[in-house]
C-alpha cells in the first residue's frame, strides 16, 4: 500500500494494528524524497540515517506494548527548529556552520510523542518572505505548479505536506507563515492562540536558546487534515517547563458545538485596504455554502467586527516595528530620515511600514493600548459568533518573484498590482489580537491552484476552530494531492 498520502491518524491506526511498522513507513518516505524532491526542494536537510534508527526504535517499542500519540509517525520540522546535530541557518550563509547541540522544545516534544524526525524543512532567509528561497539552500516549488512560489516562511513544510514527505511537520507563523504555505500548497496549518504553545529552540542562529515570551510570534502545526491538526497540537501545547511550565498544565476544553448546524460563522472575503481574487472569493464562497447547506447561522457583515483597517495599520506597526532590531545602526538611521520625509497625510501601509520602522517605545506603548481594545472587541463579537472565515491572503500561489527589494515586488490581484507587502493584511488580522487561526483548503482555482480559508476562533477558550475545519474538511474532501 502507498501510504505517501495517508494521515497521521490513519498511519497510526495502521501500526496499532500491525498493518505497516514505522521502518516501513520511514522507508517511503525516504524513497519518496530522494525520487521526487528534486523538483520541489521542500526537504533541505536530510537526517534519514538516524530516522531509520528511530523507527526501529518505534517499532521495538511497540512491540513491547508501548502506544505513544506519534509513535513511529515519520514528521519533518522547519530549518529555524534546533534539531540537535543538524544544521539550523534560518537560511542565512553567515551561519551555515551552526550546528546546535539541543533540541528545541517542540523538537523534544515530537520525539517524546514518538515521532521519527526524518528532515528539515526549507525558510527563506531569516523567515522574513511570504516565498521560500534562500543562498544555501535554493527556492522551494508549489508542487501543485513549479513556476509558483510554495509561499513562506513554513514554504518547506507545506511544499513536503503536499508531496507526500511525512505526515506532519511543525513551522512558525509571524506573518502568516503557517497559514499562506499552507492556503498555496492546499494543506492544513493552525496558528494557535499567541502564547499556548512554547517556542524556545526556535531561534536566530547565534541566540541563546531562551524561553522567551513572543508578541505576535507563535509555533504551531502544519498536516493534511484538521483532526491530524488536533492530533499535533496537543503534542506542542503547552508553557515551557523552564517557566510557567513549573506552576501549571494546559488543557483545552472541546469546541462550542459538535455539529455543523449549531455553529454561529461571519464570513469576509473584502478588505478596506486590498481587493480579494476571483479565485480566493470564490473559495470563501464555497465555504460559506457550505456552512449554511449544512445548517450554520452564516452572516456576511456585522457591527460587532473590529474595525479592518485600523486592525491592518496596528498590525503593521506591530509587526514592523520589531523587524529593525537587528539592522546595523547606519541602516537604521537611513530609514529615519527616509521616514521624516514621508507626507504627514500619508496613511497607506507603505508608510505605516516606514514609520513602524522607527517607531519609538512611547508610540509602541500606544499601538499596544489600541490593541487591547481590539481584543475586547474580537470578545464581542464572539459572545455572538462563534468563528469567523476569511481569507489567509488576496490571491492563490504567485510566480516566483526574487527582486532582492521587496519594496519593488508587486502582488498582482486581478490585473491590479499592489505593494507586495499589502497581501499581509488578512494574515494579521487574528494576529494582531493573538487569536487562534486554523487554515483549510477550500477548492482549486480554475488555474489549478489550490485556495484555503482561514477559520478564526475565540482566544484561548476551546477547540472550536479545529472542530469547524474537521466538519468542513468532511464537506470540501480536505486535501488533495497535486495533480
Amino acid at each position: 500500500m502507498d501510504w505517501s498520502f495517508c494521515t497521521a491518524e490513519e498511519q497510526a491506526a495502521a501500526l496499532r494494528a500491525g498493518e505497516v511498522t514505522s521502518e516501513e513507513l520511514t522507508e517511503e518516505v525516504v524513497s519518496r524524497v530522494e525520487k521526487e524532491d528534486r523538483a520541489v526542494n521542500a526537504v533541505c536537510v536530510r537526517d534519514f540515517d538516524r530516522a531509520l534508527t528511530a523507527a526501529r526504535e518505534a517499532d521495538r517499542a511497540r512491540a513491547r506494548g508501548a502506544d505513544r500519540p506519534l509513535l513511529g509517525i515519520p514528521v519533518t520540522v522547519k530549518e529555524s527548529y534546533d534539531v540537535a546535530g543538524l544544521p539550523t541557518t534560518w537560511g542565512m550563509p553567515a551561519h551555515r556552520d551552526h550546528v546546535p547541540a539541543q533540541d528545541a522544545l517542540q523538537v523534544s516534544r515530537l520525539k517524546a510523542a514518538g515521532a521519527v524526525v526524518v528532515g528539515k524543512t526549507n525558510v527563506p532567509v531569516g523567515l522574513q518572505d511570504v516565498q521560500t528561497f534562500n543562498p544555501l539552500h535554493g527556492t522551494t516549488n508549489n508542487p501543485w505548479h513549479h513556476g509558483r512560489t510554495a509561499g513562506g516562511s513554513s514554504g518547506g513544510s507545506a511544499a513536503a505536506l503536499a508531496s507526500g514527505f511525512g505526515a506532519l511537520s511543525i513551522g512558525s507563523d509571524l506573518a502568516g507563515s503557517l497559514r499562506t504555505p499552507a492556503h498555496f500548497c492546499g494543506v492544513h496549518a493552525h496558528k494557535p492562540t499567541l502564547g499556548l504553545a512554547a517556542s524556545r529552540g526556535m531561534v536566530r542562529p547565534g541566540t541563546p536558546a531562551l524561553p522567551t515570551e513572543l508578541d505576535l510570534a507563535v509555533v504551531g502545526p502544519m498536516a493534511r487534515s484538521a483532526r491530524d491538526l488536533t492530533l499535533l497540537l496537543d503534542v506542542m501545547a503547552g508553557p515551557d517547563p523552564l517557566t510557567f511550565g513549573v506552576a501549571h498544565v494546559v488543557t483545552l476544553p472541546p469546541a462550542r458545538h459538535d455539529r455543523l448546524r449549531d455553529f454561529r460563522v461571519l464570513v469576509l472575503d473584502q478588505h478596506p485596504l486590498i481587493a480579494t481574487s476571483s479565485a480566493v472569493r470564490a473559495g470563501v464562497d464555497r465555504v460559506a455554502d457550505l456552512l449554511v447547506e449544512g445548517g450554520a447561522r452564516v452572516q456576511r457583515s456585522s457591527p460587532l467586527l473590529p474595525d479592518l483597517t485600523e486592525s491592518a495599520l496596528l498590525y503593521t506597526q506591530l509587526l514592523f516595528s520589531g523587524a529593525t532590531a537587528h539592522f546595523p545602526v547606519e541602516s537604521y538611521e537611513e530609514l529615519r530620515a527616509r521616514a521624516t520625509r514621508l507626507d504627514a497625510h500619508d496613511r497607506s501601509l507603505d508608510a505605516t511600514r516606514l514609520r513602524a520602522m522607527v517607531l519609538s517605545h512611547r508610540d509602541w506603548v500606544e499601538v499596544d493600548r489600541r490593541r487591547e481594545i481590539h481584543r475586547h472587541g474580537w470578545r464581542r463579537l464572539f459572545a455572538e459568533f462563534d468563528a469567523v472565515v476569511c481569507p489567509v491572503t488576496p490571491t492563490p500561489a504567485f510566480p516566483h518573484d526574487h527582486h532582492p527589494d521587496p519594496r519593488e515586488r508587486r502582488i498582482d490581484v486581478d490585473g491590479v498590482a499592489y505593494p507586495y507587502f499589502d497581501q499581509l493584511v488578512w494574515a494579521g488580522l487574528p494576529t494582531m489580537p493573538g487569536l487562534p487561526a486554523t487554515a483549510v483548503p477550500a477548492g482549486v482555482s480554475s488555474e489549478g491552484l489550490p485556495v484555503g480559508v482561514q477559520i478564526i476562533g475565540p482566544m484561548f477558550e476551546d477547540r472550536t476552530p479545529l472542530r469547524l475545519a474537521e466538519l468542513l474538511d468532511r464537506e470540501t474532501g480536505g486535501f488533495r494531492a497535486p495533480r
